[in-house]
């Protein structure tokens, strides 16, 4: 599917298409058109590459704030190295909504795959109740 509306959730800077640094503030609403994500009608990335997925999310459907909270709460508890590590992780593993955001073609470890930062809602809320992530 493609999404014709995204938003930063969290400060973008990082060198964008053609060179050209971005410094896009948390919360811009921003264009996709073509593949492309556009800052003032300038491309600043794919809409499929590392710095689409670690800075913006899809907000067709006006919830992409809060879908780039519960992403980044998400990661940032399934990164925290305590001694519930292990176990979030075996939830993840073996929950089939999970699995449906899961880059295949890495079989022996987790990759999130595009799909997983342009979820609904709904899904990223039952990812984050199941393995104690805080959004805030």
């Amino acid at each position: 599917m493609e999404h014709n509306s995204y938003i930063a959730r969290k400060r973008a800077r990082f060198t964008g298409i053609g060179g050209i640094p971005v410094n896009i503030p948390y919360g811009t609403v921003l264009e996709a058109r073509e593949g492309f994500i556009l800052f003032k009608g300038r491309p600043v990335c794919t809409v499929i590459s590392q710095n689409a997925c670690e800075h913006f999310c899809q907000n067709d459907d006006g919830c992409g704030r809060e879908r780039g909270t519960l992403v980044a709460a998400i990661i940032t508890c399934l990164e925290r190295r305590d001694e519930s590590y292990q176990a979030r992780w075996d939830k993840v593993w073996g929950d089939p909504l999970c699995q449906k955001y899961r880059r295949p073609e890495h079989g022996d470890f987790w990759l999130w795959s595009y799909d997983f930062f342009n979820a609904p809602v709904v899904n990223l809320y039952h990812i984050a109740r199941m393995i104690g992530a805080q959004a805030q």
